[in-house]
């Protein structure tokens, strides 16, 4: 049975114990105690060759198992490397009130790295990312569930600003040290960010540095990119119809028919639209119109489909009374804070939907569906490349020798373009299953 080593949490230190070739390891960061099982620490090779920092942990006690000598103290003191970073993160500048970029759009940030010694970097690393997940589960009986997940990729522009070109790495010196870049978003088509609890579309700014013998540091933060408005969907101007007509059987007679028109199928965020019913009812029983805007969100995977309907706007209407006509008149204005559409993702589709609905007691009620893009309120012309772009600026306290360089290493590699963006169709061709299809 191996030892116990109960020690004193000395400093504040993070993912130190990945670094300890230690078979079992148990460590409460925030608390007082760290437990070690495993002999022979001082013996390691690579616990010698992190050994040489400032002293972190003091054993105070050490405790045997069952017929050892339980009183037996040993003054012994265990020497680590103590974390030099004390900040590694990366911002960006926003070029709008709103904070949000469009294709083609140039990115301009710096990535922050804060030592409190002189340190030795072998590589930073930028990295712009743009990706879609979806993933949720359905159960099938009181045991059976299964997980449906789908990934699909935009582009993924890698840079080294610093590179370890002779093994030695890079020395910065204590302090503050600040890395610029610029980034280009691709000027193709993607989907614009979305976040859901099922599935998300984000585009974001990575940052990586890597030490010898150290975990590799990352930083990230998201931006919010708003897709151009694509005005090459068929239909997309075009006046919009819709008529349908209803018997009365059950406990009445006659029929109610309507007919739906708005000017336009494409309105964008903030602008309003006009709708006109035209009701006629022939039947002896009383109709309540109502006009509701909802979303319809719908998610992709292995030949699944999980899809959520939430209703935006609803307006009702006096009745119409029977052998009565009425044409409703309505303004829509729909809000500026509701996200674009989204119907070039293949595994993420938003879509908006107007449906008028026709309350008849006693019976079935009629209702028309109309579709309805939501458009970016505003476009952002883009310009002609795309990629990372590192200004002509040298990181914050460093000698003149080493702005000489992390200027030569910071010069823009050449790096492939990412894969072109295949073109989907609006709806995937597989198989769907969902039982609340019937409801669409």
């Amino acid at each position: 049975m191996s030892e116990i080593l109960k020690i004193t949490f000395l400093d504040k230190i993070s993912s130190i114990m990945s670094r300890l070739c230690l078979l079992n390891a148990r460590m409460k960061m925030n608390g007082v105690q760290i437990c070690i099982r495993k002999t022979g620490l001082t013996r390691c090779a690579c616990w010698r060759y992190i050994n040489g920092g400032e002293q972190l942990f003091r054993f105070k006690r050490l405790e045997f198992p069952h017929g050892y000598n339980r009183d037996l103290d040993f003054p012994l003191c265990i020497s680590l490397w103590k974390m030099t970073i004390k900040n590694f993160s990366i911002e960006y500048d926003a070029i709008n009130s709103l904070n949000t970029f469009t294709n083609g759009d140039t990115i301009n940030g710096r990535i922050i790295v804060e030592v409190s010694k002189e340190s030795r970097i072998h590589s930073l690393i930028f990295i712009g990312q743009g990706k879609a997940r979806v993933c949720w589960s359905e159960h099938y009986g009181q045991y059976a569930h299964c997980v449906y997940w789908a990934d699909e990729k935009y582009y993924n522009v890698k840079h080294h600003i610093l590179r370890d070109a002779n093994e030695d790495g890079t020395v910065i010196g204590k302090g503050r040290h600040v890395f610029p870049f610029s980034f280009k978003i691709p000027d193709r088509t993607m989907p614009s960010s979305f976040k859901t609890s099922v599935g998300k579309i984000v585009h974001k700014l990575k940052a990586e540095l890597k030490q010898s013998m150290k975990r590799t540091k990352k930083a990230k933060i998201h931006f919010t990119f708003i897709s151009k408005a694509d005005m090459d969907i068929p239909g997309l101007m075009e006046p919009q119809y819709g008529c349908k007509d209803k018997s009365v059987n059950f406990l009445g007679s006659g029929n109610v028919s309507v007919n739906v028109h708005t000017k336009q199928m494409g309105y964008k965020q903030g602008e309003a639209f006009q709708v006109t019913a035209k009701i006629n009812n022939r039947s002896s029983r009383s109709v309540k119109p109502k006009f509701i805007l909802y979303e319809k969100k719908s998610y992709f995977a292995q030949g699944h489909r999980k899809l959520c309907i939430n209703e935006i706007l609803k307006e009702k209407f006096e009745a119409v009374e029977s052998s009565g006509k009425e044409t409703v008149t309505k303004v829509i204005n729909i809000p500026r804070e509701l996200p674009p559409s989204i119907l070039n993702c293949s595994i993420i589709k938003l879509e908006y939907r107007l449906k008028v609905h026709l309350n008849i007691k006693c019976a079935s009620d009629p209702e028309i569906k109309l579709p309805i893009v939501i458009l970016p309120a505003s476009e952002v012309p883009a310009s002609d490349s795309f990629g990372f772009r590192s200004p002509n600026e040298a990181a914050w306290n460093t000698t003149p020798q080493q702005q000489a360089t992390l200027q030569q290493q910071a010069a823009p590699q050449p790096e492939d373009a990412p894969p072109a963006y295949a073109a989907y169709a609006m709806y995937p061709t597989f198989s769907v299953s969902d039982k609340h299809l019937s409801a669409l």
